[in-house]
């Protein structure tokens, strides 16, 4: 799928779901919205997060897991990239994805990077944050590059790699930018919220009804059930009561 396409999917997936062309996202009230269970862990490094879908005679079903370990920015990529392999991938059932690395190799995995680009950080939206003097290659300053990053809630990465996918800015200055981060946005007045990790243990959506209908099902072992409620914050002693009444 080229670039183009992907773009266009992006644009009319917001479309659809009632997002402009300059809108930032609040990608967990979108989670909300499209029905799709969120569970936030910390997991190695190496992982950002997954996707999975299920389908059936009478509705489908999304699951999404991200990686807290991963900072907030780097979860909205994510986030994004999964929405690609859950709405617009043909034939999806799971995925294990390294969000935001581009690699092209892995076709489905690079249009869902892609496809991610475009969603969080659409043209037009950029364009319009930066001032008409800095719309020329290699003319942005640092300021407007966290004021994108800052309203879009997106890493720097994703910023800088947006940006040299728009031609405003060059490989050398992508890296001459990519470097003291949270450095940058303390010295020009913002919050670091964004390039720290977090979300840990949170759950979006009705995570025990879906849990519950995998056990019932027997897509999951009793064991991997309870080891599930656990994860929804029920104590041990609670479960228990659960086993010896046979619910």
């Amino acid at each position: 799928m080229n670039q183009l396409i992907l773009e266009k999917k992006a644009n009319d997936f917001r479309n659809k779901n009632g997002l402009g062309s300059n809108d930032s996202i609040h990608l967990k009230s979108l989670l909300y919205k499209l029905n799709i269970l969120t569970a936030f862990k910390p997991l190695s490094d190496s992982f950002s997060g997954m996707a999975m879908k299920v389908s059936d005679e009478k509705e489908v079903k999304r699951f999404i897991l991200i990686n807290s370990n991963k900072s907030l920015g780097h979860q909205h990529f994510t986030i994004c990239h999964e929405l690609y392999h859950l709405f617009i991938q043909e034939n999806f059932t799971s995925m294990i994805c390294n969000a935001g690395a581009f690699i092209k190799k892995d076709p489905e995995e690079y249009n869902a990077d892609v496809f991610a680009a475009h969603l969080l950080l659409p043209e037009n939206g950029v364009k319009s944050l930066i001032p008409d003097e800095e719309l020329g290659k290699d003319k942005i300053k640092l300021e407007t590059i966290l004021k994108i990053e800052q309203y879009f809630s997106c890493s720097r990465a994703a910023c800088l790699y947006r940006l040299k996918n728009l031609d405003i800015i060059s490989k050398s200055r992508l890296e001459f930018f990519n470097q003291s981060v949270k450095k940058s946005a303390i010295q020009y007045g913002y919050s670091i919220d964004i390039y720290e990790p977090g979300n840990h243990n949170e759950l979006i959506g009705d995570y025990g009804t879906l849990a519950r209908n995998l056990y019932d099902n027997e897509v999951i072992s009793e064991s991997h059930y309870y080891s599930l409620l656990l994860d929804m914050g029920m104590n041990t002693d609670e479960i228990e009561e659960l086993e010896n009444n046979g619910e």
